[in-house]
């Protein structure tokens, strides 16, 4: 019912910067959130940002790592959700999931929804 799609991962040196974007589409009623997490080999899957689809640009949320490093943002109007990533870490290296929790018009709640992942490596 609902479709999200990443783009941007790759391969960056130690203090570089990519930039994830995620579009949700499908049978969308509302969007309560978006965001990203990441999981690391052998490691259980984390959040790393999110934020809220309310007024005044919605509320944010960050991991301790990547505050000061990383900035979501969003456009409500394209049901996307973007994750600037700046000074870049080898510890960053992961692969980031984009995540939605969406109303449909078929739903009486909210439910989450999960991307297929797209790979950040960052290594020299």
């Amino acid at each position: 019912q609902v479709q999200l799609v990443e783009s941007g991962g790759g391969l960056v040196q130690p203090g570089g910067s990519l930039r994830l974007s995620c579009a949700a589409s499908g049978n969308i009623l509302s969007v309560y959130s978006m965001g990203w997490y990441r999981q690391a080999p052998g490691r259980q899957r984390e959040l790393v940002a999110v934020i809220t689809s309310g007024g005044s640009g919605g509320n944010t949320n960050y991991a301790d790592s990547v505050k000061g490093r990383f900035t979501i943002s969003r456009d409500n109007a394209k049901n996307s959700v973007y994750l600037q990533m700046n000074s870049l870490k080898p510890e960053d290296t992961a692969v980031y999931y984009c995540n939605a929790r969406v109303v449909t018009f078929t739903s009486v709640r909210a439910y989450d929804y999960w991307g297929q992942g797209t790979q950040v490596t960052v290594s020299s």
